[in-house]
């Protein structure tokens, strides 16, 4: 484990600005907002805003107050954030996200889950928290290909928690490819976990369930996935399909990057048709720019290219491993409750008010109390 500063180069920021000046624009279609993706009038004020307004200096200075470190697992190099808690008896957390999020999904929640009581909580509910940069992502290592993702990952991960951190058990929590990467914890290594925490059933059990003996809601939501698959999934068969021949243009172009990847925020988020309504051109910008500076956006697409490759014929297991599932309403399709029942040992289900797939960046203080909430009679297992 070795302390790490992120210090992205002024060479970067430089050529970055040359390359926002010198945009070669699309024609737009006329008053079509975001119906036909990414709305230009917007992405035209980002773009703008990246150029004269946006400070990445001080965002990065506010991502290094978090205790960044650096560890080779098993000859992998791999960022994290480790955050211990103020409390009595800080129970770990491991907190995986997604795609085209970052480690910077979790920077709200972080100060809520390790300091409850500068926030109105309890210092018995307090986290140790632990929070890698997915493998391909941020400022981890470049990947090519692994096999098998969640597999591979989960491996990786539980080893980083008990053998570099040192933890006999641990919680986990996850969201999106982090939720694939918590399912697998659960199932390869059940003894380290006291339990998980998701925030949706893994997209890949979409594919791999057969509709014979679901129940009516069942069957809708497999008819609703598999609907969203043919409107809205295109950006994942391409991930997944053909991989490198989209990261020419999005490790080219930072308008690209930017267009690619706010499409997701506005559409799998509670924005109520305005984006900023649920971020700010900041946060957006911010994980736009560890994609950028790092170059990882190709090897981002790499849990999409080993899934695809996998077969998911025959039945897995139950997890065994007590599990807690919060439901937000603008998430991208969500399961009910009988359908997760299937695979997990649900303990804690909810569903919120508000919020979508990106909950811990748009809702820290509703998802905080709900891993409170779940993990509290954990704590001693």
């Amino acid at each position: 484990m070795q302390p790490f500063q992120i210090n992205v180069s002024q060479e970067i920021l430089d050529d970055l600005q040359t390359r926002l000046g010198n945009t070669r624009w699309p024609d737009d279609l006329t008053d079509t907002g975001w119906q036909y993706g990414t709305d230009p009038d917007y992405l035209r004020q980002l773009i703008q805003y990246w150029q004269t307004g946006f400070d990445w200096r001080s965002q990065e200075k506010a991502l290094n107050q978090f205790a960044n470190y650096r560890t080779d697992v098993d000859g992998y190099g791999l960022h994290l954030i480790n955050e211990r808690g103020k409390g009595n008896n800080p129970m770990p957390l491991l907190l995986s996200h997604g795609w085209p999020d970052s480690f910077y999904r979790f920077s709200k929640l972080i100060p809520l889950l390790t300091d409850p009581v500068a926030h109105g909580g309890s210092a018995e509910d307090a986290f140790d928290v632990i929070v890698p940069s997915l493998p391909g992502f941020g400022f981890s290592d470049k990947l090519q290909k692994t096999g098998n993702y969640n597999q591979w990952t989960s491996n990786l991960f539980n080893k980083l928690m008990t053998s570099t951190l040192g933890y006999e058990q641990y919680g986990a929590h996850g969201g999106d490819v982090g939720s694939g990467i918590t399912e697998a914890l659960a199932m390869l290594h059940p003894d380290s976990l006291t339990g998980i925490h998701l925030i949706d059933v893994p997209y890949w059990r979409l594919f791999a369930t057969k509709p014979d003996e679901l129940s009516e809601p069942e069957k809708k939501y497999l008819q609703d996935g598999q609907q969203w698959q043919m409107q809205e999934g295109a950006y994942a068969m391409q991930q997944s399909t053909k991989p490198q021949t989209l990261a020419y243009g999005l490790t080219d172009s930072p308008v690209g990057l930017a267009g690619w990847i706010v499409e997701k925020f506005f559409a799998w988020s509670d924005t109520r048709g305005q984006i900023e309504n649920s971020y700010t051109k900041d946060e957006l910008l911010t994980n736009i720019m560890i994609y950028w500076a790092t170059g990882t956006i190709r090897s981002s697409f790499t849990p999409y290219w080993d899934d695809k490759q996998q077969s998911t014929e025959g039945e897995l297991p139950k997890v065994a491993v007590p599990t807690g599932i919060t439901i937000f309403p603008k998430d991208i399709v969500s399961a009910p409750r009988a359908f997760a029942e299937r695979f997990y040992n649900v303990q804690h289900w909810a569903e919120m008010p508000q919020g979508g797939h990106f909950a811990a960046l748009e809702e820290p203080e509703l998802l905080a109390e709900e891993l409170r909430t779940f993990f509290r009679p954990l704590r001693n297992r």
